[in-house]
């Protein structure tokens, strides 16, 4: 059996380092808000380079505090506009919608999958505050005319940042290139936790400064609390279990690369839509290889009696879930073919050669 994903394989090489500084948290009796804590915050901080990182408890409540944040600060008021991506992950929506600001679902790149930016413009009123992008898959959503966007609107720029982290563009990392950016580190990430994590990177030191005091019962001194905060962080264990991944991740993305290239040489003409890169090499970190086809549901079923494991991201657009009623009424054919063609492939770095060259003979044997 290929899996999709075999979580056990990917942390195994880990499991010494890990259980070692395991065994010291617990006998330090520190479990929070430690040396491991404050340690992860500073690499990431400077893998980024961004003055202000802020770990968090999952990558939700990284854009939940972001908006939060923004809204203590008076930049952002209830009933404002977020412009975001129509087909992205239920996460990103619900950040907006729980702060009691409104999305505006924008249909993406039929190429890229990510947000239209030459789209977005049309959807901008006197409410639209803020655009979210989402680096979908992996893949970095940037260029000149968001840049142009936020500079005549006055518009703040929040990255979805929770499956690109490594990826540039033009030199540097998504997750420094807007205003703020949320993390996760969900087990499946390129780096993933033994748990759920999350994180917030910003410019704004001020912004960081109230996002940290929000995470902690709104709290920046014990026991006086100038906000209506949460309770929102990461463990020390989590903490120390991506310190010892992290120096490896650079290395496991330029792999996922080359194992994107196997399945572009041998998917290549056989009628698939193929995912596409829209700028260099280095923005695109594939956390997914997502491949569309009418009949996926069919290739996903022969696929597994071949033992061959594949995902789908997602089967569902966020404006036909139940909890979006609001928005079953809008007509986004683009997200809607996504969502019903989508089919992800095992690309992971407990990979082998082989095993790609099975799952492309599989799929040109499904079609």
């Amino acid at each position: 059996m290929i899996k999709f994903l075999d979580l056990q394989k990917l942390n195994q090489p880990y499991a010494k380092q890990m259980a070692d500084v395991a065994a010291r948290i617990i006998e330090s009796g520190n479990y929070l808000n430690g040396e491991f804590t404050q340690k992860f915050e500073s690499e990431l901080s400077t893998y980024i380079g961004v003055p202000s990182t802020i770990n968090v408890g999952n990558g939700l409540d990284a854009l939940r505090l972001i908006l939060k944040g923004y809204m203590e600060l008076g930049q952002l008021h209830e009933g404002d506009e977020v412009i975001v991506p129509a087909n992205t992950y239920m996460a990103t929506i619900l950040a907006i919608t729980s702060n009691k600001l409104n999305p505006v679902l924008v249909e993406p790149d039929p190429v890229t999958y990510n947000l239209n930016l030459k789209k977005v413009e049309e959807h901008i009123t006197s409410r639209t505050k803020a655009i979210m992008v989402v680096h979908l898959y992996g893949q970095a959503c940037w260029g000149a005319e968001l840049e142009r966007l936020k500079v005549k609107y006055g518009l703040k720029i929040i990255e979805d940042n929770a499956q690109a982290l490594g990826a540039e563009w033009e030199g540097r990392k998504t997750g420094a290139l807007g205003d703020a950016a949320a993390f996760s580190f969900y087990p499946t990430k390129n780096l993933g936790a033994l748990g759920d994590a999350g994180a917030v990177c910003t410019h704004d030191e001020k912004l960081g400064s109230t996002i940290r005091a929000l995470a902690n019962y709104g709290s920046s001194e014990k026991n006086i609390h100038d906000y209506k905060g949460y309770n929102s962080r990461m463990d020390e264990l989590q903490a120390a279990f991506l310190s010892i991944k992290h120096p490896h991740l650079d290395r496991q993305n330029q792999k996922r690369r080359e194992l994107a290239n196997l399945y572009f040489e041998g998917l290549s003409g056989s009628g698939l839509t193929l995912p596409t890169v829209f700028n260099n090499p280095e923005s695109h970190i594939w956390h997914l290889f997502v491949i569309l086809h009418p009949e996926r549901d069919r290739i996903k079923k022969e696929l597994i009696a071949k033992g061959i494991e594949t995902a789908i991201h997602y089967p569902t657009p966020p404006h036909w879930q139940p909890a979006l009623s609001e928005f079953k009424h809008l007509n986004l054919p683009i997200t809607e073919k996504i969502h019903r063609e989508a089919l992800s492939l095992p690309l992971n770095t407990g990979l082998t050669d082989d095993d790609v060259e099975r799952v492309i003979i599989g799929i040109r044997d499904s079609l």
